[in-house]
């Protein structure tokens, strides 16, 4: 039986202009993006609850590919079908897609003081944000001290183990304590998250990815698309986490074969920390410097696809995975751990590449009480930190 919330369904439309808002918006990576969806579409426009978004936070940290356009194009999926999933794609991709398209013929630079300190006041936004994410979802997922020991010991082992390994670490750790000290939770079950994607659908996406992943190295030489589309997917699809792991898979993908300078690859990277939306979007600078426009949609869609392929293999497995006590126990530890992980992004790289001086930390702080306690809307904290920024650079 499923709730109202799950009960509503929207159109494509609608989930366009909800995902293009956020494209437009979500600045600070991935980790501040899911503090973003969860305020827009948790909070907000309860498209799904607190529990179920954790869950599906949990499972796409778990593959390889975007996190956060994973769990968009989830959420668009389930809000609105197939045409809902495309249209949360691509209104969250479109914005920083074209903005680096624009920089890499030259129609943008970030240079100079007031330039500089605008994007420094958009990082202390994602302090506001991932800090917002962090409180919310601890105190839904961490209510008792069996969660909250899980979530700290998360912590250790990220931090310890370092990077994506350290954050799958997490996640497995909280599934093996979650079905160890979590069965005996007397909770109400959550209501299960319905995808339109069938088992049968799962098994072609799984097959397309694995034979994409095999047989384009051999087409390479067919081309400079061809081979322009298998270097990004092949960097799409051995990337777990997301964001800036994927750099050093880009540059050995484009510099080193000579597409792109280092000069031209280091401003692109510049650029791409100045708009919203996902790293990923990387790609479409590439592609069109290596390419012109052919190439930037070329290494965009072969940047996302794996990704998104997997997510749609998992999508219908997941299901019917989580409606056991058992996994129900496990995804409670793997949520716990989630919280942990955000806790440390929370530190690194988010506070400690933002917060550099006591003025910083006022401005973060007065972002994160705005977002809280005033319940102001995340745009109007990006345009004043954004603004503040400018000013303190200018100064």
């Amino acid at each position: 039986m499923t709730s109202e919330i799950e009960a509503e369904r929207g159109t494509p439309l609608e989930v366009f202009w909800a995902f293009l808002k956020l494209g437009l918006t979500s600045f600070g990576g991935p980790i501040a993006h899911l503090g973003y969806f969860r305020d827009e579409l948790v909070v907000r426009r309860r498209w799904i609850d607190e529990a179920g978004y954790a869950d599906l936070v949990a499972l796409c940290q778990f593959l390889p590919g975007p996190a956060s356009s994973q769990v968009g194009f989830a959420l668009g999926l389930r809000r609105a079908g197939p045409l809902g999933a495309l249209a949360a794609w691509t209104g969250f991709t479109l914005p920083s897609a074209l903005l680096l398209v624009l920089f890499a013929y030259g129609a943008a630079a970030l240079e100079g003081p007031l330039a500089q300190g605008v994007l420094h006041g958009l990082k202390l936004v994602a302090v506001a944000v991932v800090a917002q994410a962090v409180l919310g979802m601890a105190r839904s997922l961490t209510p008792d001290r069996e969660r909250a020991a899980i979530a700290v010991l998360a912590v250790f082992l990220v931090v310890l183990g370092g990077g994506a390994l350290g954050q799958l670490g997490a996640i497995v750790f909280g599934i093996v304590a979650g079905l160890v000290l979590l069965r005996r939770d007397e909770e109400p079950k959550t209501d299960q998250l319905f995808f339109p994607i069938s088992p049968k659908a799962g098994l072609v996406a799984v097959v397309l990815f694995v034979v994409l992943l095999a047989g384009l190295p051999w087409l390479a030489g067919a081309g400079q698309g061809v081979a322009l589309f298998d270097a990004f997917y092949r960097a799409g699809s051995l990337v777990f986490g997301g964001g800036h792991v994927v750099l050093p898979l880009l540059e050995a993908e484009t510099v080193l074969r000579g597409w792109v300078s280092p000069d031209a690859f280091l401003a692109g990277y510049g650029a791409t920390q100045a708009v919203p939306g996902p790293l990923f979007t990387f790609a479409a600078y590439l592609g069109a410097v290596s390419n012109g426009l052919p190439g930037a949609a070329i290494a965009l869609v072969g940047i996302f696809l794996p990704g998104l392929l997997i997510l749609v293999a998992a999508l219908p497995f997941w299901n019917t995975l989580r409606r056991w006590p058992g996994a129900q126990a496990a995804m409670r530890g793997a949520n716990a751990a989630v919280v942990g992980i955000l806790g440390v992004a929370l530190y690194d790289p988010v506070f400690t590449s933002a917060v550099l001086t006591p003025l910083d930390f006022a401005l973060a702080l007065a972002g994160f009480v705005a977002l809280v306690s005033w319940k102001v809307t995340p745009w109007i904290v990006v345009v004043g930190l954004g603004l503040a920024g400018a000013l303190i650079g200018l100064i």
